[in-house]
C-alpha cells in the first residue's frame, strides 16, 4: 500500500531524528543539498537564481520531487537586486563580476582594520553600524559620518541636536537605499515563503530553518579576513579572544531565538577557519574551540539540535566533539575521514557525509554506489551515519546523484 505524503513526512523526520539522537533507523538516511544543481537541472543559470525567485521556486521544488531525499534544505535565497541597490562588496555574484553560470564568489579583505579592536570591542552595534557596513555596502558609505550611537542614548530629550546630521542629503540616500532594499527583500520572502509548507504538503521535511555562525569565522569571514585573522592569532591574540568573547553571547542569543521562533530544531552551522590546514592544534584550543563549543552547548541546552558542516579536515579536531552530550548533534564532514571519526567519535556524535564531489561529478553511478556501499558497511553499521555530499551539489551528474539516494534506500536497510 502506498503511502501518503503525510506518512511520508513522518517517516523521513523520524528516520533523521533517529539518526541523530544515535537510534537505530529503519535505514541509512540520505540528504542532498541542491543548491544550483536543481537551477541548471531546470535549465535556469545562476544569475536566474539571484533574480527569478518563482522559477528557482519552481526548479527546487521539480528536483526534491524527482530525487526524493529524506529532507530538504530549503531555499538559497539571495537577491541581485538588493545587493544592486546596497552596493554591496563582499560579494561577486553570477552577471555581476562572474559569468551568469557560475556560482557567487566571496570577495576576501580586512574591513575591519587591525587597530580597531578597541573601538569594535567597547560597542559593537556601534562599530558595525557606523565603520563595518559602510565598508560592506557602498550605498552605506554616509554613515560614517554618523555621531557614535551611544551619544544619542546619553542626550536624551537633548539629542535633538544630533539630529541635523539626518537633514544631510547624502545621509538620506544612504536610508532611501536601506527602504527600498528592504521593500525588495520582503518581496522575495514573500514570494519564498509558500516553499517551505508546500514541500511539507507533499511529505518532504525542511532540514534547517536557522543558521549560526562561529564567533571565530565571524571575525576572520566577515570583518578582519582569514588573512587578517590569522595574523591576528600571532600579534594581537589578546584583543583577538576579546573580541571572540564579545560576539559569543551576541551569536548565542541571536540564533536560539531565531532557531526557536522558526519551529525547526536543527541549527544549520559551516565551520570555516578551524580546519586542520588553517590553525594549529593549540591556535584551535585557544581561538576556535572555546567559543564553538559555547555555540553548541548553548543550542544543545536550548533544545535544538547543532548540524555543524565541517569544512575542509579536522582530523585532528575529531576528540573535542565528545566534550558534547550523546546524541545531541549531527556533524557533516567535508573532507574528514569518516572511518577514522567513526571510531573516535562515532559512539558520540552523528556523523554525516561525505560522498566526493569529485566523484559525483566526473564518476559512473557505479562507483557511486561502491562508495556509498563503503560508507555503510564500515560507517554506518550501528546507525548514526547520514549520506552525503561533502558540499552543495552546483556541478554533479545527475545519475549520480540518483545512484547516491537509491542506493542508501535500498543497500542502508537495517535489519
Amino acid at each position: 500500500m502506498t503511502a501518503t505524503p503525510q506518512e511520508l513526512y513522518r517517516q523521513r523526520l523520524k528516520r533523521v531524528t533517529d539518526a541523530i539522537r544515535l537510534k537505530i533507523p529503519d535505514r541509512v538516511p540520505v540528504l542532498a543539498n541542491f543548491r544550483f544543481f536543481a537551477a541548471r537541472h531546470a535549465g535556469m543559470t545562476c544569475e536566474d537564481v539571484f533574480y527569478k525567485p518563482r522559477a528557482w521556486m519552481a526548479a527546487n521544488k521539480k528536483v526534491i520531487q524527482e530525487f526524493e531525499p529524506d529532507m530538504h534544505y530549503g531555499l538559497f535565497s539571495a537577491s541581485g537586486s538588493v545587493f544592486e541597490i546596497l552596493d554591496l562588496k563582499q560579494l561577486k555574484w553570477p552577471g555581476h563580476g562572474v559569468p551568469p553560470h557560475h556560482s557567487h564568489q566571496y570577495v576576501e579583505g580586512e574591513y575591519m582594520r587591525a587597530d580597531e579592536y578597541d573601538a569594535f570591542i567597547d560597542d559593537p552595534s556601534d562599530y558595525i553600524f557606523r565603520t563595518l557596513l559602510p565598508r560592506i555596502y557602498g550605498a552605506l558609505t554616509p554613515f560614517t559620518r554618523l555621531p557614535p550611537l551611544k551619544k544619542f542614548m546619553l542626550a536624551g530629550y537633548k539629542s535633538v541636536g544630533l539630529l541635523n546630521i539626518f537633514g544631510d542629503s547624502e545621509i538620506q540616500a544612504a536610508f532611501k537605499a536601506l527602504l527600498r532594499a528592504g521593500e525588495e527583500a520582503a518581496k522575495l520572502s514573500d514570494c519564498l515563503a509558500p516553499f517551505d509548507e508546500e514541500m511539507k504538503q507533499i511529505g518532504f521535511p525542511l532540514f534547517s530553518k536557522s543558521q549560526a555562525i562561529t564567533p571565530f569565522d565571524w571575525i576572520g569571514d566577515f570583518a578582519r579576513g582569514i588573512r587578517g585573522v590569522m595574523l591576528d592569532m600571532y600579534r594581537q591574540p589578546d584583543n583577538l579572544l576579546k573580541a571572540i568573547d564579545k560576539m559569543t553571547p551576541l551569536i548565542i542569543d541571536e540564533t536560539v531565538s531565531a532557531a526557536q521562533a522558526s519551529g525547526n530544531p536543527r541549527v544549520y552551522l559551516t565551520l570555516h577557519l578551524g580546519a586542520d590546514g588553517y590553525m594549529s592544534p593549540d591556535q584551535f584550543k585557544t581561538f576556535y574551540w572555546p567559543g564553538l563549543k559555547k555555540l553548541l552547548v548553548a543550542l544543545i541546552e536550548a533544545g535544538l539540535t547543532p548540524c555543524p558542516l565541517l569544512e575542509g579536515e579536522y582530523d585532528s579536531r575529531l576528540a573535542f566533539f565528545n566534550e558534547l552530550p550523546r546524541g545531541t548533534v549531527l556533524a557533516h564532514f567535508e573532507n574528514t575521514d569518516l572511518f577514522r571519526a567513526k571510531k573516535i567519535i562515532g559512539d558520540n556524535v552523528c556523523l554525516c557525509g561525505n560522498v566526493p564531489l569529485s566523484l559525483l561529478h566526473a564518476g559512473t553511478p557505479g562507483e557511486v554506489a561502491h562508495y556509498c556501499k563503503k560508507l555503510i558497511d564500515g560507517v554506518g553499521r550501528e546507525g548514526g551515519l547520514i549520506i552525503a555530499p561533502r558540499s552543495v551539489l552546483d556541478d554533479a551528474r545527475p545519475e549520480n546523484i540518483k545512484a547516491m539516494i537509491d542506493v542508501t534506500k535500498s543497500y542502508g536497510v537495517y535489519k
